[in-house]
C-alpha cells in the first residue's frame, strides 16, 4: 500500500504584498498542515501540492512556500496552477527553466507520479501543450510495473456544458483521454475549483480537494459563493484501487464526543 497526502490551492502571499485578494491566512494554514502531516504515526510516502502554490506568483511568496514546506518529513511533489507564474516559481524551485512550463515524473512508493503544467499565462482555464503531451507519451512507457498517478491543477472537462474557466479546455481533455486509454491510471489529482470532489472520468478517479484558501457553497447554484473552509486529502493506493478521505482543517471542529479505541475493538 502507498499512502500520500493531497494538498492543493495553497495561495500563499507574502505579508509584504498586503494582498487584497487573500481570503484567509494561508501561510498559517500551510504551517498547520505541515505540523499535522509530520505528526502522523504512519508517515505518507509523499505529499502532493497540485497547483496555485501562491496567490500572485511572486518570488517572495515562493520563497515563503519553500521555507514552510522544507519542514515536511515526506517528499513533496509540486505542480503549477493559474495563480502561479512560471518565472517566479522557477527562480526558487527550478533555476534554469526561466519561464518554461514545469513538468516532471518520478516513482513514488508503488506509483509512478507524472506531473503536468496546465497553467496558461494570463488565463484562468487550463490547457496542455504539444511538448507536454509528448512528455506524457514517453512517461507512460517508463516504470511499466507501476500504476500512473497524474497531477494536473486543472481537472479534465467532465461536463461540456460547464463554464470553461473550471477545467482543462476541451481539446486538451479529449487528447488526454485518448492518450490514457488502455493505461493503468491510479487517478488524477487536481485542484482549482476549491471543492472536495471525486469524479469518474473514463474510469479514472479525478480527485479534487477544497484546498488551503477557501471553499465554495455547493448549495448556491446561481453565483459562486466563497465561504470559509480548508482541508486536504488523505489518499491510499492498493491493488484494488484508490481511496481518498477528506480531512477538514477550518473552521475548527468542536469535539462533541469521543469513543476510546478499546471500545471500538469491542464492536468487532
Amino acid at each position: 500500500m502507498t499512502r500520500f497526502v493531497h494538498l492543493t490551492d495553497l495561495h500563499i502571499s507574502h505579508p509584504d504584498l498586503n494582498d487584497p485578494h487573500l481570503q484567509s491566512d494561508t501561510p498559517a494554514t500551510l504551517r498547520r498542515v505541515v505540523e499535522v502531516v509530520n505528526a502522523m504515526d504512519l508517515q505518507p510516502d509523499f505529499v502532493v501540492a497540485s497547483g496555485d502554490l501562491t496567490n500572485q506568483g511572486d518570488v517572495q511568496s515562493y520563497e515563503m512556500v519553500r521555507d514552510i514546506v522544507s519542514e515536511l518529513r515526506a517528499p513533496l511533489i509540486m505542480a503549477l496552477g493559474n495563480h502561479d507564474k512560471r518565472a517566479g516559481f522557477n527562480a526558487v524551485f527550478a533555476p534554469g527553466l526561466a519561464d518554461a512550463p514545469y513538468f516532471h515524473d518520478a516513482p513514488q512508493g508503488d506509483l509512478h507520479v507524472i506531473t503536468l503544467d496546465s497553467s496558461v499565462p494570463g488565463k484562468v482555464a487550463g490547457a496542455l501543450d504539444d511538448a507536454q503531451f509528448e512528455f506524457l507519451r514517453a512517461a507512460l512507457q517508463r516504470h511499466e510495473d507501476r500504476p500512473k498517478l497524474l497531477v494536473i491543477h486543472h481537472p479534465p472537462c467532465i461536463d461540456p456544458k460547464a463554464l470553461a474557466w473550471g477545467s482543462l479546455d476541451q481539446a486538451s481533455t479529449d487528447r488526454l483521454a485518448e492518450m490514457l486509454r488502455g493505461q493503468r491510471i491510479a487517478g488524477i489529482l487536481s485542484g482549482h475549483v476549491h471543492v472536495n470532489r471525486v469524479s469518474h472520468w473514463h474510469g479514472i478517479p479525478v480527485v479534487i480537494s477544497n484546498g488551503l484558501h477557501s471553499t465554495v457553497d455547493l448549495t448556491e447554484t446561481r453565483d459562486l459563493r466563497i465561504v470559509e473552509g480548508t482541508g486536504f486529502g488523505l489518499c491510499e493506493w492498493r491493488e484494488s484501487g484508490l481511496s481518498v478521505a477528506f480531512a477538514p482543517l477550518d473552521p475548527t471542529a468542536r469535539e462533541i464526543g469521543r469513543i476510546e479505541r478499546k471500545q471500538l475493538k469491542a464492536f468487532e
